[in-house]
């Protein structure tokens, strides 16, 4: 499968396709390239590829708020029906896991959404990082907390 390393402002990340659509965009530890640790193959730099890396350069700049990739995510249905609901989720804004277990018509499905969230496997793309706890707190980011709030606070100081 197709691959490239991207830098980003807040550290890179591992991009992969298949099949013409992305398959899976991973946040790289510090360390983990250089140390050969993750499983990482790159297999040459295709059009998708170019356009996620454009699209995300852009998002990080602020003047892309709503991405337009192919994507294929593997999962549960469930777990596919909390990702489409994420990117419902407008730019710069949140939801608690609880409201987005009631938008999947799972009311009681907070912990299962969370465990969604954790499984995501297109960081950003599919914007996890905008779910919340219900007390407004950042919790449950698999990526690190740190990384959570600097891509919030990358979205909301951009609305200004």
């Amino acid at each position: 499968m197709p691959a490239v390393i991207h830098p980003m402002p807040w550290g890179a990340l591992y991009v992969e396709e298949h099949s013409g659509a992305l398959t899976r965009i991973q946040y790289l530890r510090p360390g983990i390239r250089e140390s050969g640790q993750g499983g990482f193959r790159m297999d040459g730099e295709t059009p998708l590829l170019r356009e996620a890396c454009a699209q995300l350069d852009a998002y990080a700049a602020g003047r892309l708020r709503r991405f337009s990739l192919p994507l294929e995510a593997q999962g549960t249905e469930f777990q596919r029906r909390v990702w489409e609901e994420l990117c419902r989720i407008p730019w710069g804004q949140t939801r608690s896991y609880g409201a987005v277990a009631q938008a999947v018509g799972c009311p009681r499905g907070a912990r299962a959404v969370g465990m969604a969230c954790h499984r995501n496997p297109l960081l950003i793309v599919v914007p996890c990082h905008r779910v919340i706890g219900a007390d407004g707190s950042l919790t449950g980011f698999g990526e690190g907390l740190e990384l959570k709030r600097r891509l919030l606070e990358a979205e909301s100081s951009l609305l200004r």
